[in-house]
């Protein structure tokens, strides 16, 4: 009887290991069978011109007094005094339409509450960084399944093209709402190719240029040759520096960035120049340095929230950061945040969270900044 349970003890070690091996190897492939819609592309209708005045549309704005998850805060973290300087904020959120096989549309429907819910909890844990620099307008839209980033199909682009349509839309009336004052725009994942594409589209060249603050396109990659001189803003060199740009993908060691520099080079770029043989913008978190590299104890706080029964704290001094040669973020070994590291040991999940403090931080000075220039 016990070397028959040794048996079966040592089959399901060989099962998992070959599982993980099979994960290692061909995991993007799996994803890519599991997550790309099956469905043909059907446009959606375009969303009303007056849309997003109603406040039922945004998940977080400043007459969102109640339940309003850019207000939240880890624990032991106060509240900016009611003085303090602000900026008008524009947060575009990650995807949360995650779906699988028969279930999946190229688009998200907006009665979706999953993927709402999700979407809450990304704007909990990452729009809030910059609740102590101003006002968090952060708009529901009908995003991009998230296996449209994993297709070369047309289908992807054109889902893709339908949610930066809302956003669009959003971004107009958010301006609209304010004509005057600092911004700062900011972003994660699909939000942040949606960031982009609006800097390049809607601020470059235009008079609301001069009112951005900072732009945050975090855990998207952009090439500083072949996209920045297109966007109408440099890239941050320094903390203490405004009117620039920010953005990091988040890797521990040893990595294999492989996927995300594939697609990065195969994807045109907003200067018609290839991004093959160019650099990614690289902004170090902790220092808030274009390139460069910090230790852990410089690290102002990591959110840790594995713990369900507990509340989100800050853990300083957790993760360090360096820029890599390869223009990806380095955070040393691999360190437990959850279940939701991707392939390569991928933290893309995490861009926020790992650096949560310093984002605080960072968002603060660069609007003392502008507001001093």
């Amino acid at each position: 009887m016990a070397r028959k349970f040794l048996y079966v003890i040592t089959a399901l070690i060989v099962l998992v290991i070959a599982a993980l091996l099979a994960y290692r190897i061909w995991g993007m492939q799996l994803i890519r069978a599991v997550m790309v819609p099956r469905e043909a592309f059907s446009e959606i209708s375009p969303l009303p011109a007056d849309t997003y005045d109603d406040p039922k549309m945004w998940i977080a704005r400043p007459d969102i007094m109640r339940d309003n998850p850019a207000l939240w805060l880890p624990q032991g973290v106060r509240n900016t005094p009611a003085n303090t300087p602000k900026a008008a904020i524009f947060f575009i959120h990650p995807t949360s339409y995650i779906t699988t096989l028969g279930d999946a549309h190229w688009n998200m429907r907006l009665d979706d509450r999953e993927a709402f819910a999700t979407a809450r909890s990304f704007v909990q844990n990452q729009a809030s960084a910059f609740s102590a620099a101003g006002n968090v307008w952060a708009p529901r839209y009908r995003q991009a399944n998230y296996g449209a980033f994993l297709t070369r199909e047309k289908a992807g682009d054109k889902a893709l093209a339908a949610a930066y349509r809302d956003v669009t839309l959003a971004f107009d009336a958010f301006l609209k709402a304010n004509p005057a004052g600092p911004l700062i725009l900011a972003g994660h994942s699909q939000g942040s190719r949606h960031l982009v594409q609006l800097l390049k589209d809607r601020v470059a060249g235009k008079p609301v240029s001069e009112r951005i603050a900072a732009a945050y396109a975090v855990g998207w990659p952009i090439s500083v040759e072949a996209d920045l001189p297109a966007l109408g803003l440099p890239a941050c060199a320094r903390r203490d520096q405004a009117h620039c740009i920010v953005s990091w993908q988040s890797y521990a060691e040893p990595a294999d960035p492989s996927a995300v520099i594939e697609s990065f080079e195969r994807k045109p770029s907003f200067t018609g120049r290839p991004h093959k043989g160019t650099h990614m913008l690289c902004t170090n978190p902790i220092t808030g340095a274009f390139n460069g590299a910090a230790p852990a104890s410089a690290n102002r706080g990591t959110l840790d929230a594995r713990e369900a029964d507990k509340p989100t704290r800050l853990v300083p001094g957790l993760v360090p950061a360096r820029c890599d040669t390869s223009g990806v973020l380095m955070i040393g070994e691999p360190i437990n945040m959850g279940p939701f590291t991707l392939p390569g040991n991928n933290y893309h999940v995490y861009d926020y969270a790992l650096f949560w403090a310093d984002v605080r931080e960072d968002a603060q000075q660069r609007l003392a900044a502008f507001l001093k220039k």
